[in-house]
């Protein structure tokens, strides 16, 4: 049993986090869409808000036997539900991450890393996109590396998800090579990346996910 202040990197928590990352996603929507807008197609928020509202309702008919099994099930409705590009890149990411995480029944700080490192290697290779390329990528790469040198599993999130909203931010002064994007040349610069905040956001939720859980253990302590 965790000791109170302490989270446990559960399939309760995957449960959670995928339902945290529906609500930020909703509520960030307009956001991304009018990201999306300035750069891209204009429909990453509307995409994104659709695919992970399918992932609820999915969760609402029965909860996951595991958190590699809460992943898998995320992966599929993103790859069936969104549209664009995000819809095979953020599929591909949380399958990657599945395999990783494996039958870990509660994620260390090194199964975090692992499974962070999975979902970004996933992202390149469907996506064919590199650091500087103003992409999600941008966002993944120094989460990977925040969560490589963590502590514990809440400790890898944390970094991850500041490293995360930091890579993002940086995404505005670059000139985007892939995607929709980089038919602007020159005229991209000046605008964050949408995948990027999108991930940015997700990687947020994973934290709220499991320091609610720790709130609840100290508070019942």
């Amino acid at each position: 049993m965790a000791a109170a202040g302490t989270s446990v990197l559960d399939k309760a928590w995957a449960e959670r986090w995928l339902r945290e990352s529906a609500r930020v996603i909703g509520e960030h929507r307009e956001e991304l869409i009018d990201l999306d807008r300035a750069i891209g197609d204009g429909d990453h928020g509307e995409n994104m808000d659709r695919g992970f509202k399918a992932i609820v309702a999915k969760l609402d008919e029965a909860s996951p036997d595991s958190v590699a099994a809460a992943l898998k099930m995320a992966a599929m409705m993103l790859m069936s539900k969104v549209g664009g590009a995000a819809g095979p890149l953020y599929g591909t990411a949380y399958l990657r991450a599945s395999t990783a995480v494996g039958d870990a029944e509660a994620l260390d700080g090194a199964v975090v890393a692992a499974m962070l490192a999975a979902a970004r290697d996933g992202i390149v290779a469907r996506g064919k996109a590199q650091s500087g390329d103003k992409t999600m990528v941008d966002a993944w790469t120094p989460a990977v590396e925040a969560a490589g040198s963590a502590g514990d599993g809440l400790a890898a999130l944390e970094a991850a998800a500041r490293a995360a909203e930091a890579g993002a931010e940086a995404t505005k002064p670059l000139v985007a090579r892939k995607g929709r994007a980089s038919y602007l040349g020159e005229r991209s610069a000046g605008h964050v990346d949408p995948g990027a905040v999108s991930t940015a956001l997700i990687l947020r939720a994973a934290v709220t996910a499991a320091a609610s859980e720790a709130a609840a253990s100290e508070a019942s302590a």
